[in-house]
């Protein structure tokens, strides 16, 4: 370490330390100036989280320097735009620690974040999506994280999320760092399966995921306990009440939050969970946005009232509050319309000193003859109209909505209505093969292999009474497969979804939909009912005929 730099200390002589950003049980992060390539980056400075171990112990140092190797072996082998790059390491004999030196992503962290307040569910979904790109990444490296919490994941200036700190992932085929009776991870964080000792496998990282992600919506930890033996147990063994604030997001916490790690979703099903959620969000925030029917100017019509009247709005029909929470914004759309309404009819009737407004201003009009009875024709010809004739109050401009044809509303959740789904999607997927296909009652979304290359696939939206969009999907992963939608006996969906309410102990569902994929639950085509109240929501699984196989009740 070698004077110099803003920050008086120049680590490798390269790297001037500028700024501390932060730090952890595991060392302290630093914003620098990399002086050969003249950019900034971050170091991380690794120190044991006792400082009475810093250097008085060569076996606990060797375990120290073990660990930051680790971590950079851990990164370099995964290229991912949700995961931390980097780019050098430092490790001198000279130097008291080693040294990580890093992208510098500038955002702040998740959890610096939160500390402002919870995030909207829309947000969380796609923070949620980025973090567990990076941790299927991860897992495909053979690569466990061990340690996913908000600190953890860094926010890029777009929003974007990055996971860092892999400094306790296990490497497959490593030899592990955890010493008798040490805790490896963030106990509030920290899957039930791992603080029973079984070191777990992938879906320890994604029970991690889901807390973080019932924590961001929500707020609050639900588990925290006043200390960390006491946390925990509760994580262990106390029931986890259900979000509140979740929304669409409620299913995927809920199937995610399974204590026992057989019943939760892989990677790729956790994913599609969320890319439901998504998809619900933005159309209940469609729905929450929509405004009136647009409204037209209907043409002046000079009339003559005995006494004007201050014009009146027109009331405008109010379409019907969107099924799901947040019902704030729609109301004052609502109610905004029919003040602009009032305000563009006051301001057409009066002129601009604020008397009643004077006839019309063409060179080719003039006001009407005051002998001519309200109602009959006038005179426009300014050589037969005197020049003295008083004004006639022109009508108040009528705002009226316009009345398009309304196309016909199908439930897609009835048997009928996903049949028809099915035939409007057949022509435009080119079959009816799907790799997954997520319908609500009145819009569904369908992942299918394109027709001209099969390991690729594109998305097909549809609403009601609309037309089909397609966008590109990406690359088929691997070994996916296929259902066809014909296979489905669609006359299933009532009792499905007349039991569902007691067999999940949701009474009076708010939110439903469902997913039918090829190979989620025992390796088979698939249908999951999910339903959400305002407590938050969850699902069972079907097979293909309506046979239940699994139900995953919300107090269970």
């Amino acid at each position: 370490m070698n004077a110099g730099g803003p920050g008086g200390q120049r680590i490798d002589d390269r790297f001037e330390l500028v700024e501390r950003l932060g730090g952890g049980g595991m060392g302290l992060v630093w914003r620098a100036w990399d002086t050969a390539l003249h950019r900034e980056v971050a170091l991380k400075e690794v120190r044991p989280p006792d400082p009475a171990m810093d250097g008085g112990d060569p076996a606990a140092t060797a375990v120290l320097r073990e660990r930051v190797l680790r971590e950079a072996r851990s990164l370099a082998r995964l290229q991912h735009p949700n995961v931390v790059v980097i780019h050098h390491i430092v490790d001198r004999p000279e130097l008291a620690h080693p040294w990580l030196v890093m992208e510098l992503v500038p955002g702040g962290s998740l959890d610096h974040r939160l500390k402002q307040g919870a995030l909207p569910p829309a947000e969380a979904v796609r923070i949620g999506r980025g973090v567990l790109g990076a941790l299927r990444a991860a897992h495909a490296a053979g690569i466990q994280h061990r340690d996913v919490k908000p600190g953890n994941v860094l926010l890029r200036a777009d929003g974007s999320p990055v996971l860092t700190d892999f400094g306790i992932a296990a490497l497959s085929g490593a030899t592990s760092l955890t010493t008798t009776g040490g805790l490896i991870g963030s106990p509030e964080y920290i899957a039930p399966e791992r603080i029973r000792g079984v070191e777990g496998d992938p879906a320890s990282d994604l029970w991690s995921l889901g807390m973080l992600l019932y924590v961001a919506v929500e707020g609050h930890h639900p588990l925290r306990r006043g200390t960390s033996l006491a946390t925990l147990a509760a994580v262990l063994d106390e029931p986890l009440p259900p979000p509140v604030r979740a929304g669409a997001l409620g299913p995927a916490l809920a199937a995610v939050l399974a204590r026992n790690p057989g019943e939760r979703p892989d990677a790729a099903a956790f994913d599609r969970m969320l890319a439901a959620a998504e998809s619900a969000g933005v159309f209940e925030e469609t729905m929450q946005l929509r405004v009136p029917p647009a409204l037209q100017l209907v043409p002046l019509a000079p009339v003559a009232p005995a006494v004007p009247v201050p014009p009146v709005a027109p009331a405008v029909p109010v379409p019907p509050v969107a099924p799901y929470r947040r019902r704030g914004p729609l109301l004052a759309a609502a109610v905004a319309v029919v003040v602009l309404a009032g305000v563009l009819v006051w301001g057409l009737g009066q002129g601009a000193d604020g008397s009643a407004a004077q006839g019309a201003k063409s060179a080719h009009s003039a006001p009407p003859n005051p002998s001519t009875s309200a109602g009959a024709p006038t005179s426009t010809d300014p050589a037969t109209t005197p020049a003295t004739t008083p004004a006639t109050t022109l009508a108040p401009t009528t705002l009226a909505p316009t009345t398009p044809a309304a196309a016909p509303k199908v439930d897609f959740l009835t048997p009928a209505g996903a049949r028809a789904l099915v035939d409007t999607l057949r022509p435009a997927m080119g079959g009816t093969q799907v790799t997954e296909l997520t319908v609500f009652p009145d819009h569904a979304s369908a992942q299918a292999p394109n027709a001209a290359n099969h390991k690729l696939y594109d998305v097909f939206d549809y609403t009601s009474g609309g037309a089909v969009e397609r966008t590109s999907g990406g690359e088929l992963a691997s070994g996916t497969r296929t259902v066809d939608l014909q296979t489905v006996d669609w006359n299933a969906l009532p009792a499905l979804f007349a039991q569902a309410p007691a067999q999940l102990g949701i009474a009076h569902p708010t939110f439903r939909y469902i997913i039918v994929d090829p190979d989620w639950t025992n390796d088979a085509p698939t249908i999951r009912v999910y339903l959400a109240d305002d407590y938050g929501g969850t699902y069972l699984a079907a097979d293909v005929k309506g046979h239940v196989l699994k139900t995953y009740p919300r107090n269970s």
